[in-house]
């Protein structure tokens, strides 16, 4: 049952939540970076990168955040971040195909790459908090987010959510990071909608404002 659990809806959602009827191959990001960024997690993280750095390393990450390291991996390339910018994708794209035809850049790349070294645009992860950089929607496909599988139920109940929770610990504002914006007050209440695709009533179908049932015969 285990493996079907975990199988099984990959089979359905694969399509859809990749977009591959677009492109080939989807860039994925770490599940891991995604939740701790998104679930404000970071903002109580007291770990320094100074326990992984290498004796024979030059000190690239001496005292740095866990979170500044996520957004230097975005930065450079080595890992995708979603949101990617505070602007839409699509309207990106829009601006960077009038820019070329214009001749004021090479290609899309190229445009997005002069806004970016200019300081006009700048990467998600680097102000995670800011409203335009949240995720709005979260669709999920027969799993128990809230209440099963989330790693640290009470920071997603909290701020993606917004309901009553169980956090007890305060922000470490003894390390935060230099890399990304730190808010005073953590906001909450990141979803809408929630959308579960389930027949059964768990956790996350409570919390749900929309639920798609999944049994057949289910109303």
């Amino acid at each position: 049952y285990v493996g079907q659990e975990k199988a099984r809806p990959l089979t359905g959602l694969t399509n859809m939540a990749n977009a591959l009827d677009w492109s080939r191959p989807p860039r994925h990001m770490i599940g891991t970076g995604f939740w701790y960024m998104h679930t404000d997690q970071f903002r109580q993280d007291g770990y320094s990168t100074d326990y992984l750095q290498s004796p024979l390393g030059t000190g690239e990450l001496k005292g740095v955040h866990t979170a500044d390291v996520v957004a230097r991996s975005t930065r450079m390339g080595w890992m995708p971040f979603y949101p990617q910018f505070p602007e839409n994708s699509l309207d990106l794209a829009d601006k960077a195909e009038a820019a070329v035809a214009r001749g004021e850049a090479k290609d899309n790349a190229d445009y997005v790459a002069q806004r970016l070294n200019s300081g006009d645009l700048e990467f998600s992860v680097e102000d995670v908090d800011n409203p335009v950089n949240w995720p709005r929607t979260l669709m999920l496909w027969r799993s128990n987010l809230f209440g099963s599988s989330a790693k640290g139920e009470s920071y997603f109940l909290k701020h993606l959510v917004g309901s009553m929770d169980n956090v007890q610990g305060a922000d470490h504002e003894e390390s935060i990071p230099r890399e990304v914006t730190w808010y005073q007050e953590a906001l909450q209440n990141q979803l809408d909608p929630r959308v579960p695709s389930a027949f059964h009533m768990t956790s996350t179908t409570r919390l749900a404002e929309l639920i798609s049932p999944t049994q057949p015969g289910t109303k």
